[in-house]
């Protein structure tokens, strides 16, 4: 269990000693390798609980863990074409700080122990603002001030949410932990005022991380400036794991008899979440903002289907797979049309399938799959979840539910084809910025696995996110 924190940490102080820029980005490669083996080998073996139960492969785990250490893989693939394209750009603390925040995401994947969650949480901050600022300009420098900013205020009231839930263990006849084992066991024994509180401030906190609205004020800047790999990594890595965070305290306030209360709030910032974000994607002229807003609508549709609990929750846990490989297309694509325009806007940026017919066209199948079109893995997934609310009576809310996907559909559609259709003639061009084998195949190779994941869903993961749902308890 503790191979697969400390190989990336390993290769990071590899990375940041070497002294040659073109050798840093193997160590990165090797790193997410690695990784990815290690993951495998854990699946397989499952290994006992590490440091007296505060790592642990459970069920929540199982379903992010394999996920972000594929997606981290095929990003370190993806970085051997693009950091071979940027060396303008000093690539030491870029490498460096990405196999941190791999190591930082297993932690947080795996921990048992809220405190150390909260840690590993905010050193994902950390690791990755200082990349937001990669292209040294006024807009990067901007948006990695606001993320650190904005995300650290969501983890310090995150923090008080542990403190609080701290509290509710403490009460009489309490564990005295912040082990989710001892908090679940002694559930009916936590006082309930203090865990009300501990959720309101951990979701707070850590649907900041996510970019739940209306938290999610550093999501357009950050994903708009960071590269494609950052990008890729944040919102299918990163605010993934805010969803796990909160659905382990969900699991408390569960075994609390507080489960109602964290629904409803749940199901409410989900819908507003999905809400705001189909208004800001209309006549969005920003396609790297564009796919912000459509993080925030994607994150609202975990937080709905966890608020729903039931079949909605297990179809939401199915979602956070199809989301982080979708959103990896996503960023990768745009990051390679980004570069061959010098430009992100759509006034200046068509032809993409003609310019780069790999990349533009996974832009428009990307695009397809994350609103939720057949046959792909997400149209599987959000419809399980509003089967899941129309299941359960929840007509109104499943009811608002479509019209959101609705809107956003239409109004994305309206982005991405102004970009990749037309002719690319008199459009800025930079050169040497064709498809290439490294910067091409990566998307390409998860675009087949959200495919694969629509036309056959294995038993096995079915089983899976079952699991990780019973283990919510909602």
């Amino acid at each position: 269990m503790l191979f697969v924190v400390l190989a990336p940490l390993a290769f990071s102080v590899l990375a940041l000693l070497d002294p040659l820029a073109a050798r840093r980005p193997r160590a990165l490669l090797a790193g997410g390798l690695t990784h990815l083996a290690g993951v495998g080998w854990l699946i397989v073996a499952a290994p006992s609980p590490a440091l007296h139960g505060w790592l642990e492969l459970d069920p929540l785990a199982k379903v992010v863990l394999p996920v972000i250490s594929l997606l981290f893989a095929a990003c370190s693939v993806y970085a051997q074409g693009y950091l071979a394209r940027r060396r303008d750009r000093d690539n030491r603390l870029f490498v460096g700080g990405l196999l941190i925040l791999l190591s930082a995401m297993t932690v947080v994947a795996t921990s048992q122990h809220l405190g150390l969650s909260w840690v590993a949480i905010e050193l994902t901050t950390l690791s990755t603002a200082p990349l937001i600022y990669f292209d040294k300009s006024a807009r990067a420098l901007e948006a990695a001030w606001k993320y650190l900013l904005v995300c650290s205020l969501g983890i310090a009231l995150a923090l008080l949410g542990t403190f609080f839930l701290a509290l509710a263990s403490a009460s009489t006849g309490g564990p005295h932990s912040l082990l989710l084992s001892d908090l679940v066991r002694a559930g009916h024994m936590l006082s309930q005022a203090w865990v009300r509180a501990g959720f309101a401030f951990l979701l707070v906190g850590y649907g900041t991380k996510m970019g739940l609205a209306p938290l999610h004020s550093w999501k357009p800047d950050a994903y708009g400036e960071a590269p494609g790999i950052l990008g890729a990594l944040l919102s299918g890595g990163v605010t993934s794991l805010g969803f796990v965070s909160l659905a382990r305290v969900v699991q408390v306030c569960s075994a609390a008899g507080e489960a109602a209360f964290a629904r409803d709030a749940l199901v409410a910032m989900g819908l507003f979440s999905m809400g705001l974000a189909s208004v800001y994607v209309i006549g969005q002229r920003d396609f790297k903002r564009m796919l912000a807003y459509s993080s925030v609508e994607h994150m609202g549709i975990l937080a709905f289907g966890l608020g729903l609990g039931g079949v909605a929750t297990s179809s939401a846990m199915f979602h956070a797979v199809n989301n982080a490989l979708t959103k990896g297309v996503l960023f990768l694509a745009a990051g390679n049309i980004h570069r061959s325009y010098g430009s992100k806007l759509v006034d200046e940026v068509r032809g993409a399938a003609r310019r780069l017919p790999v990349s533009g066209s996974l832009f428009l199948a990307g695009f397809l799959a994350i609103t939720g079109s057949p046959p792909f893995g997400p149209f599987f997934s959000e419809f399980s979840i509003l089967n899941g609310a129309l299941g359960a009576g929840r007509y109104a809310v499943g009811a608002l539910y479509l019209i959101f996907l609705s809107v956003i559909f239409v109004g994305m559609g309206a982005t991405v084809l102004k970009v990749v259709p037309g002719d690319p003639a008199g459009a800025p061009e930079v050169a040497n910025t064709r498809d290439s084998l490294a910067t091409a195949g990566p998307p390409l190779f998860l675009m087949a696995l959200v495919l694969a994941l629509g036309l056959h869903l294995p038993r096995g993961l079915k089983v899976l996110f079952d699991a990780a749902a019973a283990r919510v308890g909602t």
